[in-house]
């Protein structure tokens, strides 16, 4: 038993979580991109030297100052998602930085992307690889 809602008699919590996610995928890497190229301006364009780094710092940053502050990055804000854990709480910051940290393992690892797109298709409750190693769902937020 956990406090998350039931998928079968609250269906209305995991529909169209898989679009969404991807849709805050795009928010979210567009939002990242932007804040690398402020910094890269900041910086002189000393930046670009150190591009993929600094791509990756910020990103990590975002994400899990994000996930810490409301259990949803600001592309999942908008797309209306939030993520959980088993016992429906939000994220608390220790739990965003090791969902940020299996998140980056697992954009950097080709099949193992592919692994978790594939998940979060077919499972149950749409949890992608790093959600299943943590115990975590991406949900509907309520109205």
């Amino acid at each position: 038993m956990t406090g998350l809602p039931d998928r079968e008699y609250q269906a209305e919590f995991y529909d169209s979580v898989a679009p969404k996610r991807l849709m805050a995928w795009v928010v979210d890497s567009i939002l990242i991109v932007g804040l690398s190229l402020l910094a890269v301006l900041l910086t002189a364009f000393v930046g670009l030297l150190i591009w993929p780094l600094l791509y990756l710092v910020i990103g990590f940053v975002y994400r899990t100052v994000t996930l810490a502050n409301g259990s949803a990055t600001l592309g999942m804000r908008f797309c209306g998602i939030e993520l959980r854990d088993l016992s429906g709480r939000r994220l608390d910051a220790g739990q965003a930085t090791w969902h940020t940290a299996l998140y980056t393992v697992c954009l950097s690892v080709p099949i193992l992307q592919l692994i978790s797109i594939i998940m979060m298709l077919t499972t149950h409750k749409g949890q992608g690889l790093n959600d299943s190693l943590l115990g975590t769902v991406m949900i509907n937020r309520r109205s």
